[in-house]
């Protein structure tokens, strides 16, 4: 006595995965697009001639801030 499925299971089915796969179509349009523009890194300046490349910039001071005891 083997029962077939129903016609109402695999049209519930079948309406189900339309379901998902329209919501997953709506988060997917949703999405932030990432910017088409390349982002180009600025050049590092060139070292001093005579050595001594450190300089206090703004990075440096705030470590030394957040290094002070």
């Amino acid at each position: 006595m083997d029962k077939s499925p129903s016609p109402a299971l695999s049209r519930r089915g079948m309406l189900i995965s339309a379901g998902v796969a329209s919501a997953a179509a709506a988060a997917v349009t949703a999405l932030p697009q990432a910017p088409k523009t390349a982002v180009v890194a600025a050049a590092p300046d060139a070292a001093p001639e005579q050595g001594g490349g450190y300089r206090l910039s703004p990075h440096v001071m705030r470590y030394y801030q957040t290094a002070k005891v």
